[in-house]
């Protein structure tokens, strides 16, 4: 691949590419765990969604959920991998206290989901493809408590044996852009698979980043692990960080230990953990009380052919059904939830009035734009798809203008009701009638001769005219009236 200079980092001696893969934890939705009964539901009163597998009391015996198998080859099928029809669990040997077992069941050697890909998109129209090497079914271990006692640390099993897909990335990402974009691509197709709900806050998503430098197109360098990441930009930050952190110690003539670190995003630094394992640190080996996954085919076929419409084939539609662009398409289509929204503007919408790409400019500059500076998500919008439909078809029809629909908007978004009724009580029909602006346009003209004549020397300052006719008429003018007017009587 070759190397996008503005990608590389500089340093005192030169510069230097980052290679990064990443580990991506993901929380499976299902009901129960993993090889229990127990429940998921997130939030219960600590130790209280606990079986005895979980808690790995004596003679317990895990049984595998058939709907996280499901779920995790749903998940390699939208991720375009290749499913193996057999695959084995394996004992990850390891003693940590919120492991009760003394160990995790994970996938090895054999996982159930092999290479994939996945396509994402960058600022600029820019796109690359990182690849997945593997994803694999493991048991999530349980949470330590620290904060609870000032003599001991405390361990909810709540969260032990719930079910985690991880995914594997190739170290195919060179920039902390890439990574982000790489996150935010994967957790939307989670979503629109509904195998993963995404919610890093929760934990639900979280990710292991293994950080490398090299000079461009040189070997490999010795990668670092920075735990558990939840927060999409805090992974951007961290991998500028540890990339300049390791560029410091080789340009000082140093050695990059392998190791596992923290990130701290208070101090921007990583801190170190622990020497990072190895493989053969864990003794892996394949757990005797599970027998290997073997899957049909046809099993398979059959969720392949369910699988719903995925964020590429969604932009794709959307490009061509409706004539949107390239990157408003990929605004709409990057949570399930806004590309619901915007089909659902569109259904309301009139026949003759279904203009998808006036639709989509409302949808994505007037509700999008009011709710990120609200701060608030699109399931608590307080205007409606149907309300939305309403305003575009009004403006379609030339009832309203576009000023007169974002005060339209305002009113809708504060105090709600149907847009056509509150048009017709406010009197805020756009104003057609040509005679009636015309006398507008004529006052405006006789009372302003010098800038008549700068408009007729400089045809572009003509919209010092429109703007005095529309603040005039209240934005009330029909705005293609008025511009007719004003090229007819100024002569441009």
């Amino acid at each position: 691949m070759k190397t996008a200079a503005s990608r590389l980092i500089k340093g005192a001696t030169g510069d230097w590419e980052v290679v990064v893969g990443m580990e991506v934890h993901a929380q499976v939705v299902s009901n129960s765990k993993l090889f229990s009964g127990a429940s998921t539901e997130f939030g219960g009163a600590p130790n209280s969604h606990v079986s005895l597998v979980d808690a790995a009391m004596p003679g317990m015996l895990p049984v595998i959920n058939e709907a996280c198998v499901r779920q995790a080859v749903r998940t390699g099928l939208g991720l375009n991998a290749q499913i193996n029809l057999r695959s084995v669990f394996d004992r990850k040997n390891y003693f940590y206290p919120d492991s009760p077992q003394g160990y995790q069941i994970s996938q090895y050697k054999s996982p159930i989901v092999g290479e994939g890909e996945v396509s994402v998109e960058l600022a600029g129209g820019e796109s690359t493809v990182v690849g997945i090497e593997r994803l694999h079914l493991e048991q999530d271990a349980a949470k330590s408590l620290h904060d609870q006692s000032a003599t001991m640390s405390l361990v909810d099993l709540n969260r032990s044996g719930v079910a985690l897909m991880e995914i594997v990335s190739k170290p195919d990402i060179r920039s902390s852009e890439q990574a982000k974009a790489y996150v935010t691509k994967l957790r939307s197709i989670l979503r629109y698979l509904g195998t993963c709900d995404g919610d890093m806050e929760k934990g639900s998503l979280r990710a292991d980043v293994n950080v490398s430098v090299r000079r461009p197109g040189g070997p490999l360098g010795t990668r670092c692990e920075i735990k558990n990441m939840n927060s999409i930009s805090f992974i951007g930050e961290a991998i500028e960080c540890e990339a300049r952190r390791q560029i410091g110690i080789l340009e000082d003539g140093g050695a990059i230990d392998q190791e596992t670190r923290s990130y701290d995003p208070n101090k921007g630094e990583t801190r170190s953990l622990r020497s990072k394992e190895e493989a053969h640190d864990y003794r892996y080996f394949p757990d005797p009380d599970l027998l290997p996954l073997e899957l049909s085919a046809t099993w398979v076929a059959g969720l392949k052919a369910d699988l719903p419409e995925l964020p590429d084939q969604k932009k794709a539609r959307f490009i061509a059904a409706f004539g949107l662009s390239p990157y408003d398409a990929s605004v709409l289509v990057a949570e399930l939830e806004s590309a619901d929204f915007y089909e659902n503007v569109l259904a309301k919408l009139a026949a003759k009035a279904r203009d998808g790409k006036l639709a989509a400019n409302w949808v994505i500059n007037e509700l999008f734009g009011r709710l990120n500076k609200e701060g608030r998500q699109i399931s608590s919008s307080p205007v409606s798809a149907v309300q939305l439909a309403a305003i575009v078809e009004l403006i379609g029809e030339g009832t309203i203008s576009g000023k007169i629909a974002k005060d339209l908007f305002e009113i809708v978004w504060q105090e709600g009701g149907d847009p056509r009724a509150l048009v017709e009580a406010r009197g805020m029909k756009q104003v057609t009638d040509q005679g009636a602006i015309e006398k507008v346009v004529d006052d405006i003209i006789a009372a302003n001769p010098d800038k008549v004549a700068q408009a007729r020397a400089k045809p572009q300052l003509m919209g010092w005219f429109v703007g005095q006719v529309m603040k005039s008429s209240g934005g009330k003018a029909n705005p293609q009236v008025v511009n007719d007017l004003l090229k007819d009587k100024l002569g441009i």
